[in-house]
């Protein structure tokens, strides 16, 4: 159970970040202070259908029929990273974004 829950933990944290362990040594857990940078989600064509892809990433994390259904996903995952989202267009172009994450200066009015 340990070693499966420390391999989820992997997943989220880098392995340089050093663990914390209860004192009974069976939770494995991470500073509350340290965080991670998620990755902005891009919704974009792939061939007939449309891909939910984290930036920098060359294979798709969900395909879609619809774009829809690919921004529906994209947003959740952007919003539970506090990252960005943006919408591509058919023809690859940027059409809309929308910001999650915490915003350096907030609009005015």
């Amino acid at each position: 159970m340990q070693d499966t829950y420390h391999n989820l933990l992997s997943l989220h944290f880098p392995a340089t970040m050093p663990l914390l362990r209860d004192k009974v040594g069976t939770t494995f857990t991470y500073p509350l202070n340290y965080t991670t940078m998620g990755k902005n989600q891009h919704v974009v064509p792939h061939g007939k259908d449309w891909a939910v892809k984290g930036a920098g990433n060359s294979k798709a994390t969900y395909i879609t029929g619809t774009q829809s259904e690919a921004i529906d996903l994209a947003k959740d995952i952007a919003q539970n990273q506090k990252t960005e989202l943006f919408i591509h267009n058919r023809q690859g172009q940027i059409r809309e974004r929308n910001s999650y994450g915490n915003d350096t200066y907030p609009p005015e009015g």
